[in-house]
């Protein structure tokens, strides 16, 4: 197994300084790559609020329909896909 103390110190610190910069610049990336990441998400949103005003109204004034079945035959369905599900496991 190589161990740092048999290493000469001159080869050690030159090893410390690379592992330094590479860490410093590594950060370096990710911190500029996340600042980029944060502004261009704060353009885009500031660019569809702006053209959000600008729909058509009839597509925002769309009616809401909801169809909700009874709970009888809701209870009935329910319990047939139940009696199907034991009987195909059994099987």
């Amino acid at each position: 197994m190589f161990l740092l103390a048999q290493l000469p110190a001159d080869q050690l610190s030159l090893q410390i300084r690379n592992g330094l910069i590479l860490l410093v610049l590594g950060m370096a990336i990710v911190f500029v790559f996340l600042t980029i990441l944060v502004f261009s998400t704060l353009g885009v949103s500031k660019l569809v609020r702006k053209f959000e005003g600008k729909r058509p109204a009839q597509a925002a004034a769309a009616p809401e329909v909801t169809i909700a079945p009874t709970a009888a035959s809701n209870d009935a369905e329910v319990a047939a896909a139940i009696v199907a599900a034991v009987a195909k496991s059994k099987n």
